[in-house]
């Protein structure tokens, strides 16, 4: 049961900007058995207790400072958002629905990542009007706005003071942040937006972020939270295409750019009947993700048996459609990231590392054929992880049996809830070819 401080006690006049336990707010923190504020939660001040429904309204509307942001509601939102991509209006779709979800219960942070355009503050709006509509406070601001209110404060003759005014950032019941990573890099601005956001993170206090910085770019701190799967929901909206027109085949993957699904051959007449349904069905299962990749694919088989060629057919599909994706050989990335320590290096490592990382869509190839030194099983682990956390669609062909691969990163290749695991059955299809060769050759010559 909550319980109220002495302070509390003593407010009894109506809706007052100079209230002294509100601050004009409109609401207060009740105190735990500890006499410790409980920052999860509030309840009206008293000093608002004969407040009309509308005099509520209006002060939430001030207190928000959503201003003119108050016309974007989930009723003029498009669902599926305004994109011709059926892969971003999946993904809004889905944004759309979290958001109404997070509106009507409040708990942890939701991140909204896209660029702009993309729709993330109208969804940010429309849970800040909808929690006003139904009488709950809730704060909007944007990132280098909220900078400049407290660089502002430091005046002596600003109304509200520093302490105050970042106390009540701080502490906001529902706290919306726009435009994260527009903020300008100084020191102090770093500063201030770590303890803000360590602090809510800590507190477990409702947040959502949007932001229209690639996440490669945020800070490493801001990041790690944003990536923090317990506490925070991250929802890509749309994909930032300036990061990926460098996507493309590179100089060594000439084959693979042949590689198609139109001349996938699944209909292998020497083949067991059997054999041949299981190329059919990993045929359509690729085919279907290459349309809308979702999730992970694990592709395990023999040298030779197609896996590297869905693979780069689900590739060569996304780039017909105009869509980024990127294919890596796992051993030769690896030499990539060793090499790009070199001062001569034309690419850094961390732009390497990190674009593969992010990559919209990525094939890992030959997964396990690497050498097992640990520095290579933690970059392959980083990379996992990171895709992992963020659910970034991936595609792993290995000959390798997950049993042998390290258990912290098959743990991930086999859950269920984001990975598909498929077993080729069909032996090497150039051994099967160069029989096939023999066995015509023979015959011909028998006929001579």
């Amino acid at each position: 049961m909550d319980t109220w401080s002495s302070a509390e006690e003593e407010a009894t006049s109506p809706a007052n900007a100079d209230c002294p336990h509100c601050k004009g707010a409109g609401f207060v923190h009740p105190t735990l058995a500890s006499g410790k504020p409980d920052f999860r939660r509030v309840v009206t001040c008293r000093c608002l207790k004969e407040e009309t429904g509308q005099q509520r309204r209006t002060r939430l509307e001030k207190y928000s400072n959503l201003g003119a942001l108050g016309r974007l509601t989930f009723e003029n939102l498009i669902p599926q958002g305004r994109s011709g991509y059926p892969i971003n209006q999946q993904r809004f779709q889905e944004a759309y629905e979290a958001a109404g979800k997070f509106t009507k219960n409040p708990e942890g942070w939701l991140a909204l990542s896209g660029p702009s355009g993309s729709g993330k503050t109208h969804l940010a709006a429309a849970i800040a009007n909808e929690r006003i509509e139904t009488g709950q406070p809730v704060l909007y601001k944007t990132t280098p706005d909220l900078l400049d209110d407290l660089r502002a404060a430091f005046n002596p003759d600003n109304e509200a003071p520093y302490d105050q005014t970042f106390e009540q950032v701080r502490n906001t019941p529902l706290l919306i942040l726009d435009d994260l990573g527009t903020q300008s890099s100084t020191p102090w601005a770093r500063e201030k937006l770590d303890q803000l956001l360590t602090y809510r993170f800590s507190q477990q206090l409702p947040t959502v972020i949007a932001s229209g910085t690639p996440l490669n770019r945020l800070d490493d701190r801001i990041r790690s939270r944003i990536l923090d799967a317990e506490r925070c929901r991250l929802l890509v909206l749309e994909e930032h295409q300036a990061e990926t027109m460098d996507y493309g085949w590179g100089p060594g993957l000439k084959l693979q750019q042949e590689m198609t699904f139109k001349s996938f051959d699944w209909q292998r007449l020497n083949l067991p009947p059997e054999q041949r349904e299981n190329l059919e069905r990993i045929y359509r299962l690729a085919l279907d993700y290459a349309k809308s990749p979702e999730g992970w694919l694990v592709f395990q088989g023999v040298t030779g048996c197609g896996k590297t060629h869905l693979a780069a057919a689900i590739v060569n599909h996304r780039y017909q459609a105009g869509q980024p994706a990127r294919f890596v050989v796992v051993p030769e990335l690896l030499d990539h990231l060793r090499s790009s320590f070199s001062p001569d290096a034309r690419t850094s490592y961390d732009s390497l590392f990190e674009s593969i990382k992010v990559a919209p869509l990525l094939v890992l190839d030959d997964f396990g054929e690497q050498t097992a030194t640990p520095w290579a099983q933690e970059k392959l682990y980083q990379i996992i992880n990171y895709r992992y956390n963020a659910q970034l669609p991936t595609v792993v062909t290995t000959r390798t049996s997950l049993e042998e691969i390290e258990s912290r990163i098959s743990s991930r290749f086999t859950d269920p809830k984001i990975s598909t695991v498929f077993g080729i059955t069909a032996p090497d299809y150039r051994s099967d070819v160069s029989s096939r060769k023999s066995g015509a050759a023979r015959r011909g010559h028998g006929r001579r």
